[in-house]
């Protein structure tokens, strides 16, 4: 009993390491970190625009907020330096013909208030600037200059955020599990993916990398070696008609590098299988790219995909995404080795080979009979 749990907590362990070490998420994120980077951080400040656009929304929040309420704040002390300036304060017992540059401006709330007014441009009318003073003309045209400023750059900033091609990938998805079986009379992998959306992604394409150490004849060691995956579509690898399920595929042939593995030994490999799907977002003409990976434990040998798509008795086409990553076990060979020699001796069957040792020798005939 002791050994059993032994090695179901070392096994338990183990996957979880493995799971750890996966370079890109079930949902597309990049597990990744950088360090030492000799660059300045300064980089970032000059593409202020991406940097901005990068950040998640609590700190772009706190950033907007910060600015608006330092901008006020800011403007509310120079109004309130003007006015002490020009002695327009209750302190300085203005006389009754005197004409402040801003009226009604008693403190520095006040002076808060009118910088707040002006730069949303709420205007109350109970504070305004008059023509005497022009500091105060100037520092209101400068601030309503910076006031648009501010809020073009927010609205923009908020606007390409909830944009963002990044929230269309959501509504793509693929399958939990990807699957290796026979299609076609070839052994393939097969992924299923899924628009959730009725809009299309024109111009969609699919690819994938394939991730895993590798080591060169020179005795360097790739941690991440990234190797082509070609994926292909029934439909076509180009311009997909992606309004439905798709079942995209990976023929595992001599170039494969699945090929060497068998249903025996592919948990024991250590690599990651990268899916990529690019597309064009119908609605925004935005690019749109879709990224996920599965890693040993998450392929099946031997098995096939539920079917998902039917047809009702009113014509409709019906798809039940309670069959998307379903799937079922089908017989299929240990390895793709062994289905190649299975052809290739059905093959020799049908033919006659000949031997190259076989020498013909000529016999003279001779007769018996004397003449």
């Amino acid at each position: 009993m002791f050994n059993y749990l032994r090695k179901r907590f070392t096994s338990h362990i183990r996957e979880r390491s493995r799971r750890r070490a996966r370079l890109v998420s079930k949902d597309g994120r990049c597990n990744i970190e950088f360090g030492n980077v000799e660059q300045s951080r300064f980089v970032f400040l000059i593409d202020i625009w991406t940097t901005i656009l990068d950040l998640r929304w609590r700190y772009k929040m706190t950033i907007f907020i910060s600015a608006f309420l330092g901008s006020w704040f800011l403007f509310g002390l120079l109004w309130y330096v003007v006015a002490y300036i020009h002695k327009d304060l209750p302190e300085f017992n203005p006389s009754i013909n005197h004409t402040p540059c801003v009226e009604n401006i008693n403190g520095l709330t006040s002076a808060f208030l009118f910088s707040l007014e002006t730069q949303v441009t709420i205007g109350y009318g109970f504070r305004c600037v008059t023509e005497q003073c022009a500091t105060a003309i100037f520092l209101l045209i400068f601030q309503s200059i910076l006031g648009v400023i501010i809020n073009s750059f927010m609205c923009g900033a908020i606007l390409a955020k909830i944009s963002r091609s990044k929230n269309r990938a959501k509504t793509i998805t693929f399958s939990k599990n990807a699957v290796i079986s026979k299609r076609g009379g070839k052994l393939c992998l097969l992924i299923r993916v899924a628009n959730l959306r009725k809009s299309l992604l024109i111009g969609s394409h699919i690819y994938g990398k394939l991730l895993k150490t590798t080591i060169t004849p020179e005795g360097e060691t790739i941690i991440l070696d990234q190797v082509n995956i070609e994926f292909i579509v029934d439909a076509g690898n180009e311009n997909l008609f992606f309004i439905s399920p798709l079942t995209i595929y990976h023929i595992i042939d001599k170039n494969s590098p699945f090929f060497h593995m068998a249903a025996e030994t592919i948990l024991q490999q250590d690599f990651e299988l990268v899916v990529f799907l690019d597309g064009t977002v119908e609605a925004t003409s935005a690019t749109c790219q879709v990224r996920t990976s599965y890693i040993p434990e998450e392929v099946l040998w031997g098995y096939r995909f539920a079917p998902i798509v039917s047809k009702t008795k009113e014509g409709k086409y019906r798809v039940d995404f309670q069959n998307f990553s379903k799937t079922v076990a089908v017989e299929t060979p240990h390895c793709a080795f062994c289905l190649y020699n299975e052809k290739e001796a059905r093959a020799k069957e049908k033919k006659g080979f000949d031997n190259p040792a076989f020498v013909l020798a000529e016999v003279s005939e001779t007769s018996d009979t004397k003449m």
